[in-house]
């Protein structure tokens, strides 16, 4: 933030032996109410991933499955699924008429999505399968995705909000081609996209990710493409993938990456700590990790990116990560936001994740009134904010298109084809 005065040596180490420096940072952090105040935040939305199908072989991620057991001249088993444009359509337009307004979308690298029909032109001159292009003809798999423009535009119902194309699934969309990220998203803005999840950064220091996820975009790349949707005018977010390998120095210099990021952009409207979650996870499976972060570090995490990250107003609590207890002190210790409604999960969940897939409106309203915090439903980029009042009867979302205070349902029977 120019002209502030910023931390430069926050500590991550936890030593109750030697000094106070955690209950410290947990003080501190009551900056949180000078910067955003006592309200804490939520979203009426649904993720909606339209396939598991990826070679990037990360070893954090439980979430793939192998590509070739999708095709249709194989007989490769999977337990994973692909959805096509129409079926996403049906799933975004049911949520959109129970009164959600953002669809969050993060999927794996299909090799036969492409940006459109004439990325397929020019990925059609790879042959083989496994090139540094990893495409294949879409019509080779099961289930045909469409390319990323036709998911979008699918998903785009209505005035829903579509937050969705993460760096590492945007470079997937421009690959064997020159396009900048900037001309990617723009292409996307045009379909219907709305604003770029910043995940695919877990921790952005290279040393790290050759070991977590070699076969991903470098730190840089992950950079180059935030920055390619902040000049088209897409809003984004930050996340941070902590609790592996990496060490207290490398979420320092991940935090001080983002924070210069957001000087240059102003782009990032939160900042998403995610804690490892080990379970299921070749990192875990193969001993090279025996556990996630600590109740301590996850705590510290939080306060520690409310104190550093002083151009970032929201900071996010994942209940889905942290569990209804823990989500909930983190609101305590810097947080001000507690994520979404989100009907569906299934990245955590696949990675060992215990702490549900659905959170109502009503338990919203309950869980942060109950730690005298104001619960408030608010847009995907903040910008809209209601506060509920704990006294009213029923409690809904109200933001959105077909919003109108109804209680959210878990789910509902799927409408069919014509509908």
């Amino acid at each position: 933030m120019a002209g502030g005065t910023r931390s430069q040596d926050l500590d991550f180490r936890y030593r109750p032996e030697t000094d106070q420096s955690f209950e410290n940072a947990l003080r501190k952090a009551r900056r949180r109410a000078d910067v955003v105040g006592e309200e804490v935040t939520f979203v009426a939305n649904l993720n909606n991933n339209v396939t598991t199908a990826c070679n990037t072989g990360c070893l954090f991620c439980n979430f793939k499955d192998p590509a070739e057991a999708f095709r249709s001249d194989l007989d490769g088993t999977h337990g994973g699924f692909t959805k096509t444009p129409a079926e996403s359509r049906r799933i975004v337009r049911d949520a959109v008429s129970r009164g959600i307004y953002e669809v969050c979308s993060v999927s794996g690298l299909h090799p036969g999505f492409a940006l459109d029909a004439e990325h397929h032109e020019i990925l059609a001159g790879y042959e083989q399968a496994h090139s540094s292009a990893n495409y294949r003809p879409p019509a080779r798999y099961d289930t045909d995705p469409g390319t990323y423009t036709e998911q979008i535009d699918a998903m785009s119902v209505g005035d829903v909000h579509v937050h969705s194309m993460t760096p590492e699934e945007a470079a997937h969309a421009r690959r064997g081609t020159d396009w900048s990220y900037t001309d990617v998203y723009g292409t996307l803005q045009d379909a219907g996209l709305d604003s770029v999840p910043g995940t695919a950064a877990e921790i952005l220091v290279d040393e790290v990710r050759d070991v977590i996820c070699p076969a991903k975009i470098d730190s840089a790349g992950w950079i180059a493409a935030m920055e390619g949707a902040s000049k088209a005018g897409l809003d984004t977010t930050a996340t941070i993938m902590y609790g592996h390998v990496e060490n207290a120095r490398h979420r320092v210099m991940h935090l001080e990456e983002v924070r210069d990021l957001q000087d240059r952009t102003s782009a990032i409207t939160e900042f998403v700590p995610l804690s490892f979650v080990h379970e299921n996870t070749p990192l875990y499976e193969r001993g090279l990790v025996t556990g996630g972060a600590s109740t301590d570090e996850d705590e510290l995490m939080i306060a520690v990116s409310r104190l550093f990250l002083d151009n970032i107003d929201n900071i996010q609590s994942s209940w889905v990560k942290y569990g209804d207890s823990q989500g909930l002190k983190m609101l305590s210790c810097g947080a001000n936001d507690f994520m979404g409604t989100i009907c569906s999960e299934e990245i955590t969940k696949r990675a060992g994740g215990t702490s549900g897939e659905y959170r109502s409106v009503e338990e919203f309203v309950e869980m942060i009134g109950a730690i005298g915090r104001i619960p408030t439903e608010r847009s995907t980029d903040y910008r809209q904010r209601r506060r509920i009042d704990p006294g009213d009867t029923t409690h809904g979302p109200r933001l959105g298109p077909k919003a109108d205070g109804t209680p959210i349902r878990a789910s509902q029977p799927a409408r069919t084809a014509n509908d």
